[in-house]
């Protein structure tokens, strides 16, 4: 096969030339279902030259995850596992994409098994397709010629695609990846939409790998600079991604419309026969298929939404809410549900027989956790803009409603049904960001003080208490356990987690939880850090959720009354009157 045949023509990377192996994987049946498959789903109903698919989206990663390799100077092998994972790493999406997500994980009943564990997401399919290698043979003979064993090959670039090994799986599942590089680039120039500036280039130089991990490179230098810089510019085009796309109240309107149809053509299944049909979505289906599927098992409902769909004829957007016009609570409580799919569903669903519309409540999402500098700092640490940034993604949310109809909905009917569900939830299960916001309630009582007119408002000085904190409550066992439930590693030398630095964020989004930033002197060097303060919304908010926490909170209060002495925190003077709102 001759090098110009090979070459595939991109309209983002111009020619990108795979070899030998990525060329009989891209002929495979599981690949070339990708071209099926909107990147963007229904969005082109919204931006029309939204056209492009999983296929050229998942051939771009692996072009821009060879040169992230090639960059860090990694051994020839691992460049190719690099490049096929990137090849390989949406295999797994369903027809339809992110849609089909949003049923399962809103409908435990109909999760299909995967390795005998229910799944919502594509990754778990992902997974399991690269594993079972179901390539064709011309493929597996040429790994098994130039890797050794297959199986092992493609469990390593089942791992890379996913993210689950370090470092080769932050180049295509982290914060700044190829896979994110590529989507942005890719959806800014098929949708029109250039809001962001994605220099690639400059991305992949601001790579390095330290300590077996793939961080900013830099050292206190101009280097450093351009590496935030360049960080920054992809949080940047992120935020701008999110709402000119995903949060276009049109887009919000398909993404109803197909929800309902789709949820509703399988509520019409036995749920064994669900499932079955949903293995398909992942495997089989491409975004026809399932259109298909919907009007050929859904109801007249289904249907007709389908034909507005195909014609042009979203609902109306007749009211939306989002963090400007939502009181701290109100969105405090939107906040939670909307990350909590079961909730979300029993939330929209409600609101919408009651006014007789299609509800949507979305959020931002995507902020960087994990990213490290050669200094060995966060990035967010770092970066006052990355900072701001994440603040911003983190406090996008939107409650929207469409109709034919004017919909004659109030802040107090979203309110009160916001807060009966969550009381509802709490009754059965924890709510872990609820215990963090109880964490920082229990040593607001324990530390503060009243003179006069003025309250003494205490302020935690260090996060990495609140992570050893919350990892020690948890350790605890009993009701602790349960309502910390997050997980850690000590990678960095101390405790992290991932999903607890992104709920502080939210605490700090939604207004319930103040964050300063603070400069201090290290070794000639001036850093920075956050400082956490309970705001008066958030108190107000955390006493009317205590009582769904009393044995909690008698058991966190014991435990820092016990360790009072070693808390690190300062106090913040504050007139009482103002703080209280009385």
């Amino acid at each position: 096969m001759s090098p110009e045949r090979r070459a595939i023509h991109d309209p983002v990377h111009g020619a990108i030339y795979p070899d030998e192996l990525e060329w009989h994987l891209i002929q495979s049946w599981p690949m070339q279902r990708l071209k099926g498959i909107k990147q963007l789903g229904l969005v082109d109903k919204v931006y029309p030259g939204a056209n492009h698919t999983r296929f050229e989206h998942s051939v771009g990663t692996m072009h821009v995850a060879g040169q992230i390799a090639l960059h860090l100077g990694l051994d020839p092998r691992d460049v190719r596992r690099v490049r096929a994972a990137g090849l390989l790493h949406d295999i797994g999406h369903s027809a339809l994409s992110h849609a089909v997500e949003g049923v399962l994980s809103r409908n435990p009943e109909i999760q299909p098994l995967v390795a005998d564990k229910k799944v919502s997401r594509h990754e778990e399919f992902t997974r399991d397709i690269i594993i079972s290698h179901s390539f064709g043979d011309e493929a597996v003979g040429y790994v098994e010629e130039a890797f050794g064993n297959a199986e092992e090959f493609f469990r390593d670039v089942a791992d890379i695609a996913l993210g689950r090994s370090i470092p080769l799986g932050q180049i295509v599942s982290g914060d700044l990846d190829a896979d994110r590089i590529d989507f942005l680039l890719r959806d800014s120039h098929h949708t029109g939409v250039d809001l962001g500036l994605v220099d690639s280039d400059q991305i992949i130089e601001a790579l390095t790998i330290s300590k077996g991990r793939v961080v900013l490179a830099g050292n206190s230098d101009y280097r450093s600079e351009m590496s935030m810089t360049a960080a920054e510019s992809m949080l940047i085009a992120r935020a701008h991604h999110y709402n000119a796309l995903i949060h276009h109240p049109q887009v919000q309107s398909i993404r109803a419309m197909l929800l309902a149809a789709l949820e509703s053509a399988l509520g019409r299944l036995y749920p064994e026969d669900a499932r079955s049909e949903i293995v398909r979505f992942f495997r089989e289906y491409a975004d026809s298929d399932l259109m298909r599927f919907i009007w050929e098992s859904g109801d007249d409902r289904s249907r007709e939404l389908l034909q507005r769909i195909k014609f042009g004829r979203d609902y109306p957007l007749m009211a939306r809410f989002d963090h400007r016009s939502l009181p701290p609570g109100t969105r405090m409580a939107l906040s939670t549900i909307s990350r909590n799919d079961r909730i979300k569903k029993l939330f929209e669903d409600n609101l919408g027989k009651k006014q007789c519309c299609l509800v949507d409540i979305s959020v931002g999402s995507g902020v960087p956790r994990s990213m490290r500098t050669e200094e060995e700092s966060f990035l967010y640490d770092e970066s006052a803009l990355a900072a701001g940034l994440v603040k911003s993604l983190t406090r996008q949310i939107a409650l929207s409603f469409f109709s034919d109809s004017k919909v004659d909905v109030s802040l107090e009917d979203i309110r009160d049904q916001a807060f009966k569900l969550l009381s509802f939830i709490r009754a059965e299960s924890y709510l872990p960001i609820d215990g963090l916001l109880i964490l920082f309630y229990s040593l607001h009582r324990i530390l503060s003080e009243t003179f006069g007119d003025r309250i003494m408002v205490p302020r935690i000085r260090n996060i990495t208490w609140l992570y050893r904190t919350v990892k020690g409550l948890k350790e605890t066992g009993g009701d602790l356990a349960g309502l910390y439930d997050y997980s850690f590693h000590l990678e960095y030398g101390f405790p992290y987690s991932e999903k607890l630095f992104e709920d502080i964020q939210i605490l700090v989004a939604m207004g319930m939880v103040y964050q300063d930033l603070r400069h201090y002197e290290l070794k000639g060097l001036w850093l920075q850090r956050y400082e956490y303060m309970l705001t008066s919304e958030g108190f107000k908010y955390a006493e009317s959720i205590a009582v769904s926490y009393k044995r909690e909170v008698e058991q966190i209060e014991h435990r820092l009354r016990m360790e009072k002495h070693s808390i690190p925190y300062d106090r913040a003077s504050l007139l009482l009157k103002r703080y209280t709102g009385s």
